[in-house]
């Protein structure tokens, strides 16, 4: 039997193959092989249309985004440029520096590649 990887959503080791995809039978994520070989390679981080982000990727907000802490807002179709991915257990995988407000860092699900 093929050695496959566990889930990278729960953990869990008794994923299979169905296709092009591996599946996990516990909390039923569905990922591509390909997704497999990155992430054991390091950080994979996709925006909200699916592509892989990378350091220095230029990227657009896609929805209007409260700053916590203060009363700024963080406008759809702003750009930010020169991203850096980080590992964040919030969900905070992109420390950034948005223009007009300063350094914060987004979730990867509110941004897409420019």
């Amino acid at each position: 039997m093929e050695n496959l990887p566990n889930c990278p959503k729960c953990g869990s080791e008794y994923t299979y193959e169905d296709g092009p995809l591996l599946i996990c039978p516990e909390c039923a994520y569905e990922w591509s092989k390909e997704d497999a070989q990155k992430a054991e390679e390091g950080l994979v981080v996709k925006d909200a249309h699916g592509n892989i982000l990378q350091d220095g990727d230029t990227v657009t907000i896609i929805k209007d985004l409260k700053v916590k802490g203060s009363s700024s807002v963080a406008k759809v179709g702003t750009k930010i440029k020169n991203i850096r991915l980080v590992e964040g257990d919030d969900g905070h995988n992109i420390d950034c520096k948005v223009p007009g407000i300063g350094a914060i860092k987004l979730k990867q699900e509110f941004v897409k590649k420019a």
